[in-house]
């Protein structure tokens, strides 16, 4: 099984980017809520780590390795729970995943099935399914940002850190480890302006909670 792939980004396509690792080239499939933020992901010597979902595409004739990239451990743990949906495989919900993922959980817990039908390759009896099947255990998804929100010095910073706390606890940390967690990744990161990328940083140095 493959966690996770580092690499040079060589190539990025519609669906998908191609990551260069000692002569090696591996395709990794993104789903377009994480595609469109790689480019805040990316080291400045272009090198890229994506937490991944490993599978197997089954046909008559064959076995397929597919790897589905997230930018952070929070995005896998979404598409695994959405997967969990009768009738959404990892194609499926790679495909679907085309809003924020707050905004889609935001969905699914107020079963606003209009927001649902918009996701590609959804339509009205799968938008019930899913709000049947999940909602009120996705509450905690609906805790990221959908967008960045800047942090100015002093006070603002000091917003920044306590709202990342918030998070993490509802994530089911201790306040006291997710104090540690969040300045210990700004010690290493202290040119972190938002929410999105504070936690995205967290998670890339800690890791989830499994």
């Amino acid at each position: 099984m493959i966690a996770r792939i580092e690499g040079r980004l060589v190539e990025k396509k519609d669906h998908s980017v191609i990551l260069e690792n000692h002569g090696v080239f591996y395709e990794v499939f993104v789903p377009d809520v994480s595609l469109g933020r790689l480019n805040e992901a990316q080291t400045p010597d272009g090198r890229l780590c994506l937490v991944t979902f490993h599978y197997h595409h089954v046909e008559p004739a064959r076995s397929i390795p597919i790897l589905i990239g997230f930018l952070n451990d929070l995005e896998k743990d979404f598409f695994e729970v959405f997967i969990t949906v009768s009738g959404i495989g990892p194609k499926a919900a790679l495909r679907a995943l085309s809003l924020p993922i707050a905004v889609i959980a935001k969905a699914i817990d107020e079963g606003d099935i209009g927001v649902l039908r918009s996701l590609p390759g959804i339509g009205p009896q799968r938008a019930k399914e899913i709000v049947a099947k999940l909602q009120g255990r996705i509450s905690r998804f609906g805790l990221l940002p959908s967008a960045p929100r800047t942090a100015a010095p002093g006070s603002a910073r000091r917003d920044l850190e306590d709202e990342a706390v918030r998070v993490l606890m509802q994530l089911q940390y201790k306040r006291s480890e997710a104090r540690e967690m969040v300045t210990g990744t700004l010690k290493k990161q202290p040119d972190i302006k938002d929410l999105q990328d504070l936690l995205n940083a967290v998670y890339q140095h800690h890791g989830a909670r499994s």
